[in-house]
């Protein structure tokens, strides 16, 4: 039983969905933003543009709407490297990305930075 009710929960889901579609393509809004998109996407065919190239165009117009959102998701900088440190009087392993780490600072205060230096590993 457990299936059929399954059916008729998403056959009412569907309904409902359509219902709120066939409200939506009345929307004179709607109507001119896809009509605007479509004409976008014929331009960009005539001219063999992808969306990429209409971005950098548009940047170049405006700076402020640079392709700068979308290259933020990606990163704005590669990640740094792991660099290993061993500290040869204690056998101690330390494994940061950075410089600003506890125990190498406290190494560097004992022991001068270029010693500490010569410490890590590759």
């Amino acid at each position: 039983m457990a299936k059929i009710n399954d059916y008729y929960q998403k056959k009412q889901l569907m309904e409902k969905l359509s219902e709120e579609l066939a409200k939506l393509e009345q929307d004179q809004a709607l109507k001119s933003e896809l009509e605007f998109e479509n004409k976008v996407r014929d331009l960009m065919k005539k001219y063999d543009k992808s969306p990429k190239d209409v971005l950098q165009i548009l940047g170049a117009i405006d700076p402020s709407i640079s392709g700068a959102k979308a290259d933020s998701s990606t990163g704005s900088r590669p990640k740094r490297p792991m660099k290993t440190y061993k500290n040869p009087n204690t056998g101690e392993v330390v494994k940061t990305r950075g410089g600003n780490h506890k125990v190498l600072n406290e190494w560097r205060q004992k022991h001068g930075k270029e010693t500490v230096q010569s410490w890590q590993q590759d």
